[in-house]
């Protein structure tokens, strides 16, 4: 069996190769703002586990993932919490206050989560994540600041769970009912399933899953190792060791945001911020429980993962059929959680990747054969949908510009390291004050008697002090109320911190009220779903109930119509049966009573003929023949036909020769029955120029000018007895053919052997000797058994009766 695939890979393959082709576009679109998915499908135990997350030395798809985004967007990086996700599937930008006041706020918590950076990596997990080639994207925006978010979900018997929460996980296994769920008793509390939810844009996104902020491919690969994957549920079958018994979805989003005119603080319009996520799926594997010999917990979890997995080849098969043949056929994204999360993606909203693993192994044939089918026909699927980007109107190069000022600022400010004033082209404040006193009188002596110079002198110095004493005092007074406005800022400030310490305290109650609420609500509706699956488990019992008694109705209802068209049919067929025979029976009696009355007649005129001549003979001897008989009056007398009571299957039928009454280029319609029997006679009925029919039709009719019917029945002494049943074939007033039956032939066969030669005894009477002579004479019995009728006994004979009708 051959398949055909986008790109196949050996089993030496190397997972930089597959990364590069198959994950390194989709991230280059998740930095682009488009969305990714990838899945791994396959058998268990085929390695998807291994192609997402690697080994030892040698990372997987995963953690090369995240190497080539912190690789492409770590200097243009925000701070963190300056994306905030909310709890509707979108972001929100911060200032830069209020994130550092979240910062701050976290770290006062009272176990303070220390930076991965700052910490030594557990070697568990330290080789995956030390990729030496450094791969990132060419073309990154670098206006903007990024953020990146890691979320990690599984999928365990059509339920979703957070795996990144803090809550106990499956303290207590729980007890499960015939329908597949859990008993509630006071033993087991349910871990808490996530509830699937569709944001403005319709996209589908999970309420209240933990999404945490990342800095570094250490730290995001270090929540999904430790957080997630120790969580993550897992199991030993016979074909497994460490069999996943969940669909894992490690979801990544990139938050970017353009930064404002200056270069310096993102901008907080929501409308420019770009979120995208690429979801990295490992699949659960599809098994046989008849290899695995799963049992209890294994053998439902092993039915609810090939239930997803058909209707994910289910999903894809109508989008596939909807494509190739223009139909609308709606898409059944709803029959499972995880055709239901990623419904968009398969609405065109992303690309779809998906790495089919390949066990080779012979008792794998079946199920590859399978994986593989399906994976040749998902290729066939192209659904896209483009991708409008916000317009960000802003100059490009904002970021290198702000940062070459800042530098240069820098350099101005290390150059000015000595006192104030040094350089002479740019005046200080303290000089352009200096310079707007009133100036200083030349203070040069010259003469001893000179007593200007100094009064003028004093008279300046003196005006210089006055202004200097009402500087001091404007001083003063502006540092009084300069600090009395401080101190009206600081009441004002504390007030209306208190105040809004008192309504963050009530929006607190406020919040905290709403989430219980919520939180009721939310059990709430776990409780109806739990509810609506029962009952639709339970209708969908009812109505297979529904389908299988009507077709059971329906096979009875077809069963008693059959019986009673037998019925009818056996009815009508004793019903011909009596009338057949008694009508047999009646032609039997009649063919009996006449035969009997043409014997005894026979008989009398045999008698009369042997008294006439022994009359003859003793009245008036003489030498000459007798007389042969006259028989006109007994051809006057009518007899009833009959039929000869014993035909021979060895006498020969004679021909059928038309009457040429009309030209010699007529033509005949023979028409046989499909019973028609061939009597095997030497001679048979020759029709010249006929056409030979089945059923008579009107075409066929139409070309002909006399019709022959050969009809056969069973004789009362068990032979075949045929009739031709002839007729003129003339067109009527309405332009169509009828039939007018004018001459019926009997062919009958008799046993030769039935005749009996008459011979005077051993010792003949001289007397009737003579008489006997001339009875046995051959002229006389020729001519006596060509004038008798059929069924006597005198010997055996052919009669063809021919009434014209």
């Amino acid at each position: 069996t051959q398949y055909s695939f986008k790109e196949v890979f050996g089993t030496l393959v190397v997972q930089k190769e597959l990364f590069d082709v198959v994950a390194k576009p989709l991230v280059e679109d998740l930095i682009r703002g488009k969305n990714g998915l990838l899945f791994t499908y396959g058998v268990t135990g085929s390695g998807k586990t291994h192609t997402m997350t690697g080994s030892p030395g040698d990372g997987g798809l995963l953690p090369r993932c995240l190497a080539m985004i912190f690789n492409s967007i770590g200097p243009f990086q925000a701070k963190r919490f300056v994306f905030k996700l909310d709890d509707k599937n979108g972001v929100d930008v911060q200032s830069e206050v209020e994130a550092l006041l979240e910062r701050q706020r976290r770290e006062a918590l009272p176990v303070p989560k220390t930076p991965a950076g700052k910490r030594q990596l557990d070697p568990e997990f330290a080789d995956m994540i030390n990729v030496q080639d450094h791969c990132k994207v060419e073309e990154v925006d670098e206006d903007n600041v990024y953020g990146v978010f890691v979320s990690y979900i599984e999928i365990y018997n059509n339920y979703i769970y957070d795996l990144l929460e803090e809550a106990p996980f499956e303290s207590i296994k729980p007890k499960w009912n015939s329908c597949n769920t859990p008993v509630r008793n006071g033993d087991f509390v349910p871990p808490q399933s996530k509830i699937l939810r569709e944001d403005q844009n319709h996209n589908m996104y999970v309420t209240g899953c933990t999404e945490v902020e990342v800095k570094s491919t250490e730290e995001a690969f270090e929540v999904f190792w430790r957080a997630g994957q120790k969580k993550r549920r897992i199991a030993n079958t016979q074909l497994n060791r460490e069999s996943s018994r969940s669909h894992s979805v490690f979801i990544i989003k990139l938050a970017q945001a353009p930064l404002d005119a200056d270069g310096d603080n993102v901008l907080q319009e929501k409308e420019q911020i770009t979120l995208s996520q690429l979801s990295l799926v490992d699949l659960a594997g599809s098994e046989r429980t008849n290899r695995t010999k799963a049992e209890g917990n294994r053998l439902r979890e092993a039915g609810n993962i090939n239930q997803s997995l058909m209707t994910l080849r289910t999903c894809i098969e109508v989008l596939r059929e909807n494509q190739l043949y223009g139909t609308n056929k709606m898409v059944p994204y709803r029959d499972s959680k995880l055709t239901h999360l990623f419904k968009n993606y398969f609405d065109g909203e992303g690309k779809v990747r998906m790495i089919v693993c390949v066990n080779p192994k012979a008792e794998d044939y079946e199920e590859s054969l399978q994986v593989m089918r399906f994976a040749e026909m998902t290729q066939e699927v192209e659904v896209a949908r483009p991708v409008d980007r916000p317009l960000c109107g802003l100059t490009p190069g904002r970021r290198l510009r702000n940062q070459a000022f800042r530098e240069e600022l820098s350099r101005k400010l290390e150059l000015r390291g000595g006192p104030i004033g040094a350089d002479p082209e740019e005046p200080s404040a303290a000089e352009l004050f200096f310079q707007s006193f009133p100036p200083l009188p030349s203070c040069e002596l010259l003469d001893i008697n000179d007593d200007q110079t100094l009064p003028k002198l004093i008279e300046a110095l003196e005006q210089r002090h006055k202004m200097r004493q009402m500087l001091a005092e404007e001083f003063a007074k502006n540092v009084l109320a300069f600090k009395t406005m401080l101190q009206e800022f600081d009441s004002s400030v504390a007030s209306k911190e208190n105040y809004i310490q008192g309504k963050l305290a009530e929006k607190e109650k406020t919040i905290t009220g709403q989430r219980t609420e919520m939180e009721r609500l939310e059990k709430k509706i776990k409780t109806l779903e739990y509810k609506i699956e029962i009952l639709e488990k339970t209708a969908t019992i009812y109505e297979e109930d529904k389908r299988n008694l009507q077709q059971e109705l329906e096979s009875k209802s077809q069963k008693l119509q059959r019986q009673a068209s037998d019925k009818r049919r056996l009815e009508a067929r004793l019903q011909g049966m009596v009338a057949e025979t008694s009508l047999k029976w009646e032609k039997e009696c009649e063919r009996r009573v006449a035969a009997k009355q043409l014997e005894m007649q026979n008989k009398l005129w045999v008698k009369d003929e042997k008294l006439k001549q022994l009359k003859a003979i003793v009245t008036e001897p003489r030498a000459e023949r007798p007389e042969r008989p006259s028989r006109e009056r007994e051809r006057e007398k009518p007899l009833p036909r009959s039929v000869s009571p014993s035909p021979a299957p060895s006498a020969p039928a004679a021909p059928l020769r038309p009457r040429r009454s009309r030209s010699a280029g007529e033509r005949w319609v023979d028409h046989r029955p499909p019973g028609h029997v061939p009597t095997e006679t030497l001679l048979q009925p020759r029709v010249p120029r006929a056409i030979t029919v089945d059923v008579p039709s009107e075409r066929a009719l139409a070309r002909c000018d006399r019709y022959l019917l050969t009809h056969q029945e069973l004789a009362s002494d068990g032979e075949i007895q045929t009739k031709l049943i002839k007729g003129d074939v003339f067109r009527t007033r309405g332009g169509g053919q009828a039939v007018q039956f004018t001459d019926i032939e009997t062919l009958k066969q008799e046993s030769p052997t039935s005749r009996k030669r008459r011979s005077s005894p051993p010792d003949p009477d001289p007397a009737g000797d003579a008489a006997d002579s001339e009875w046995t004479d051959v002229e006389t019995r020729c001519s006596v058994a060509v004038e008798m009728r059929a069924g006597s006994a005198l010997g055996p004979g052919f009669q063809h009766h021919a009434q014209p009708k």
